[in-house]
């Protein structure tokens, strides 16, 4: 009887054994599931409701009736959207190598596929470290009288009492910027002939891919290869005269794999792309929307102006006309102002990802090839890390925030290189506004347009006039 029972005891013993074994070795689809949320129609998924509404009350309603991690289905593809800050960190992070960049055919055409922000692994570190070197602080500092000199250009050409479109001024500003970074001095042929193009390649970015001859798409697809040709030029030049310079280019040029094999002019062009498409729209976009809080709140704007007009004291005192990199190191409130902007219009609402194997998250799966969204814009407008989310308060970051909390140029390996010189335009740009010119805007200062990304309705029409000095 007692062998009977050993025998027994044993058994079980060994089946509990080996279901533990069964389990551990399960794979992750086997033992978790997938987030809550609604895959909606067949194909179409829910991108009709995604689309027919402001995205943000789409994201938000979702997150409030599934929680900080659900699955939907846009665009043709299965995705989770992940709306917490630690969620946020394991994707782009802690195990950012399970998560690839991704983003549509159609778009890698028109930037380039061998642009920097569409690949993972050795090609991206090695040519990331490249860029990262033309954008060093010492890199940087050397820049600001270019940029300081380009901003005052700009805003005298708006005082001419006509109405503008902000947006679109600022895309001219951060395009400028972005030769002056790519190429350091560039002749007026050159740039024109890249200015033309790729404002054709930007009109044609979001429109519906289709080859058909005159379509938004088609023109950009030739005004991609008319880039192409146009970029190779000014490569040639540039190897003929043997100038590598610290610019973008010359870094481009620096490149060697781990054969020792450069960078072909295609790559090289593609890069160039890709840089000119980043510091474009996104920049322009924060700029535009700072203009709209500084004009909404009268209150704020004359404390900025205080502050900028000290720093023109300064400038004056020291003899020296123009913005220096220590200036700009001098404005804790205009700081805070950027920053708090940059919150609230959350410019990049949320970033792309596939996932490159099965993974699990908190017992949930996320399948091998379906997209991964973290959602910035949700983390950024929720009230447990910023109390009254909706209000404009640069206070806030007068105080340490929780981790990953704020991610205006994204996180981890594939966050935004440029951060430092994009807030450095902005603080430039900010001085000659507030401390020469008044600005009044047109029309209804409400509601958002997406192209792609959220700015002012119309683009905020405004009217400029010089600040009397009388």
């Amino acid at each position: 009887m007692d062998g009977m029972l050993a025998y027994f005891i044993a058994f079980l013993l060994g089946l509990l054994s080996y279901s533990f074994v069964r389990r551990g070795t399960r794979k992750p689809w086997q033992r978790a599931r997938l987030p809550p949320g609604s895959m909606g129609w067949p194909y179409l998924g829910e991108t009709l409701q995604l689309y027919s509404q402001d995205p943000n009350i789409f994201f938000a309603n979702k997150q409030e009736r599934y929680g900080e991690i659900f699955k939907s289905h846009i665009l043709g593809c299965p995705c989770v959207m992940l709306a917490s800050p630690e969620a946020a960190k394991f994707v782009l992070a802690t195990q950012a190598h399970m998560f690839k960049p991704t983003y549509p055919k159609s778009k890698e055409n028109l930037i380039g596929p061998s642009a920097l922000f569409f690949h993972q692994g050795d090609y991206h570190l090695r040519l990331r470290k490249l860029i990262q070197g033309s954008l060093s602080p010492d890199a940087i500092r050397a820049l600001v009288p270019s940029i300081d000199s380009l901003a005052v250009s700009l805003l005298n050409s708006w005082a001419s009492g006509r109405v503008i479109n902000a947006f679109q001024e600022m895309k001219k500003f951060s395009f400028e910027v972005g030769i002056l970074l790519i190429f350091g001095h560039l002749d007026a042929r050159h740039r024109e002939e890249l200015r033309k193009n790729y404002c054709q390649v930007d009109k044609g970015y979001n429109s519906f891919p289709t080859n058909i001859p005159g379509t938004p798409y088609k023109k950009a697809l030739l005004a991609r290869k008319r880039l192409s040709t146009t970029l190779c030029e000014i490569i040639s030049e540039r190897k003929e005269r043997r100038l590598v310079g610290k610019d973008v280019l010359g870094c481009l040029l620096n490149y060697r794999d781990d054969k020792g094999e450069v960078l072909s002019d295609d790559r090289i062009s593609d890069n160039i792309i890709g840089v000119l498409f980043a510091a474009q729209d996104t920049i322009a976009s924060a700029m535009t929307w700072i203009l709209k809080y500084l004009h909404d709140d009268p209150k704020l704007l004359e404390a900025v102006k205080a502050e900028q007009k000290m720093i023109s004291e300064t400038k004056n005192k020291g003899g020296n006309r123009s913005l220096t990199w220590m200036h700009t190191r001098n404005m804790p409130l205009t700081y805070k102002v950027v920053q708090e902007s940059l919150r609230m219009a959350s410019i990049i609402s949320f970033t792309f990802r596939e996932a490159v194997a099965d993974v699990e998250y908190k017992g949930y799966l996320i399948p091998k090839g379906w997209k991964v969204m973290p959602l910035f814009r949700n983390i950024h407008h929720n009230p447990e890390f910023f109390p009254d989310p909706q209000r404009f308060d640069p206070s806030r970051f007068e105080v340490t925030l929780k981790p990953n909390t704020f991610m205006p140029f994204g996180s981890g390996v594939h966050a935004c290189p440029g951060n430092e010189l994009a807030k450095l335009e902005i603080l430039i740009i900010i001085h000659h506004l507030v401390t020469k010119f008044r600005w009044h805007v047109v029309g209804s200062h409400d509601g958002i347009q997406y192209c792609p990304f959220p700015v002012p309705m119309h683009g905020l029409p405004a009217r400029f006039s010089k600040e009397s000095t009388s």
